[in-house]
């Protein structure tokens, strides 16, 4: 039989990792505590996430947006209450792709972006197998997607900040991920690396992706997300953006750390913990 294509491919006919359950949504958690000791890091969760939206979870430092993402990607389970991906434990399946914030990633580490983009093939491919032709047809794919095709022999700490971040997102559509858990993805970024990004984000959601991003920035999650998730230790709103960051909400969540400046929201979250 012939090779597929990736462009042939769909995730019905190539799905991998635990099934998708019918009628399941992407995300449930229902009365999830997270403690770590005797710290509560998530108290009482509940909500729902659906397939193909941007989210924005935003909150002040120590509000429990890490937490919320291991959770989702399954490196850790619920002390109470339950969390399912695609209608069963998140840790089973394959389709989640995290991009970490940029300051946590070794950038002197000697891999060209064709070597971290590959990465994302590990798990079709296996460990200590060579890539094939589809595997590398998905990497040259993936970077054409994201604009990134002109940087495959560079070293990655070579690139620019948006430019890494590009390739991080290619990293994650080389690994056929049906969702992004992205982490302050747009930290020290200029205005136009932010504006690429952003469309990056938005031709994948179109295709179907799902894509939660950690953020502090309200004015962009206002903007920019079809959905916010606004939480502090517990979920003080989830829904459109008009919706959750009214000022009674915001009062909740950030108490007396939030003001206006030129009509522009502003967080202090310096004093946090």
């Amino acid at each position: 039989m012939a090779e597929q294509t990736p462009s042939q491919m769909t995730h019905a006919e190539d799905h991998y990792g635990a099934e998708h359950l019918p009628d399941a949504p992407l995300f449930d958690a229902s009365h999830v505590t997270v403690r770590y000791g005797q710290q509560t890091a998530l108290d009482d969760l509940s909500f729902t996430l659906n397939v193909g939206e941007r989210v924005a979870v935003v909150g002040p430092n120590g509000a429990g947006k890490s937490t919320l993402f291991k959770l989702i990607v399954g490196e850790i389970r619920p002390d109470n209450g339950s969390a399912n991906l695609y209608g069963s434990n998140p840790a089973e399946h394959l389709c989640v792709a995290y991009v970490p914030q940029r300051q946590s990633v070794d950038w002197s580490f000697p891999v060209t972006v064709q070597d971290v983009v590959m990465m994302g093939r590990t798990a079709r491919i296996g460990l200590f197998r060579w890539a094939k032709k589809q595997d590398r047809d998905f990497v040259y794919q993936s970077l054409e997607r994201v604009n990134a095709t002109h940087l495959i022999d560079k070293q990655i700490g070579e690139l620019s900040g948006g430019q890494q971040q590009r390739v991080f997102i290619a990293r994650a559509l080389a690994q056929e991920a049906e969702l992004l858990l992205l982490d302050e993805p747009l930290a020290g970024l200029d205005l136009p690396s932010q504006e690429q990004v952003f469309e990056v984000l938005e031709s994948v959601t179109a295709s179907g992706i799902t894509a939660i991003v950690a953020t502090h920035d309200l004015n962009m999650a206002a903007r920019r997300f079809d959905q916010v998730l606004l939480l502090n230790g517990r979920l003080i709103a989830l829904g459109k953006p008009a919706d959750v960051l009214t000022a009674d909400n915001l009062v909740l969540a950030y108490g007396g750390h939030l003001h206006t400046q030129d009509g522009v929201l502003i967080a202090d979250t310096c004093c946090d913990h």
